[in-house]
């Protein structure tokens, strides 16, 4: 075997389950169909579901196989506070009946769709009203739900908290504090700007939050009032194997390996389970439009396959890595 591929082998190799990606992406989605994609949520089906948030500010689906996607909500070019339209669409996640949830920065919300509906019900926030207090949102980021479906957690960017809400709320009710809330911080009692989440009670009770302001992931049992840091240096960003610069999406596999989308390294980590020494997946750490490159990225998210998808923000497409 040639030096160059068992580098890659060895390198690109995840920690327990022995998953291998290939280095170079493929194009899904490019700059003729999508703007500035932010999240991705990938359903039981293969389909996906993106955030695009500046110009077009809608969520695409793209279904199995398919090469061209369709706006399920929001209207394209058309920023808005109705229930028809959205305002810097962030996190997006499905249940397991099709309803699809939505986070939005400007307007300051949740927004919930029942399946096959392009009319959101704000279920979290006070319409176009950014504050702190319990019924408030202020900018909020990406969201993931617990496996009951019953409740939804809301990484609360400006109010450096997560917010759980149930899934049958209403605009104006009250949301429950379950981490941070105490200002911007890079101690263990305080987040700072967090972005991505996601629970995943399968394999952890723990949430997995990426600050990312403060440059590192924290593991916060819901309630709690202080969490563990479990990467990065809290309030040192870098390009190092220990360092992250602007975390923003995150993912665990069911060993605990977890996958973090270090922003402004341009550049995807691997930790393996109880290691917080990150190994780069994809990207190089230099920003770049080839395959082998990325430019901002934000989102990720898996297929059944465990074939992975990077939203690459700043070259406008969505890129993905198959698993070899």
């Amino acid at each position: 075997m040639a030096d160059s591929v068992l580098y890659n082998l060895i390198r690109f190799v995840s920690c327990t389950t022995g998953n291998v990606w290939n280095t170079s992406g493929n194009t899904i989605l490019n700059s003729s169909q999508v703007t500035n994609v932010v999240d991705i949520y990938i359903d039981s089906n293969n389909t996906l579901y993106i955030t695009d948030e500046a110009s077009s500010t809608v969520v695409w689906r793209l279904l199995k196989n398919a090469t061209t996607a369709t706006v399920i909500a929001g209207i394209k070019d058309s920023k808005g506070s109705s229930n028809t339209q959205l305002s810097y669409p962030q996190g997006v996640y499905v249940d397991t009946i099709g309803t699809m949830y939505v986070s939005e920065y400007y307007n300051h919300r949740i927004q919930k769709y029942i399946s096959g509906s392009n009319i959101g019900i704000t279920i979290a926030g006070l319409n176009s009203s950014s504050g702190s207090a319990l019924n408030q949102l202020n900018s909020p980021r990406f969201i993931t739900l617990d496996p009951t479906q019953e409740y939804i957690y809301i990484s609360d960017g400006e109010n450096h908290r997560i917010m759980r809400y149930s899934t049958a709320s209403t605009s104006g009710d009250n949301g429950i504090l379950v981490a941070g809330g105490i200002g911007a911080g890079n101690t263990d009692t305080s987040l700072n700007r967090p972005y991505g989440i996601w629970y995943q009670p399968s394999v952890s009770s723990d949430l997995f939050i990426t600050n990312n302001a403060g440059h590192s992931i924290m593991s916060w049992t819901p309630g709690a009032s202080s969490g563990t840091f479990i990467a990065g240096v809290p309030g040192t960003p870098g390009s190092g194997s220990t360092l992250l610069n602007g975390p923003m999406g995150i993912r665990l596999d069911k060993y605990l390996n977890m996958f973090v989308v270090d922003h402004f390294n341009h550049r995807i980590q691997m930790f393996c389970a109880n290691s917080k020494t990150g190994v780069t997946i994809a990207g190089t750490g230099i920003d770049g439009s080839t395959a082998t490159t990325l430019n901002g990225p934000r989102g990720i998210a898996f297929d059944s396959g465990m074939n992975m998808y990077i939203t690459d923000y700043g070259n406008m497409r969505v890129q993905k890595f198959l698993k070899l």
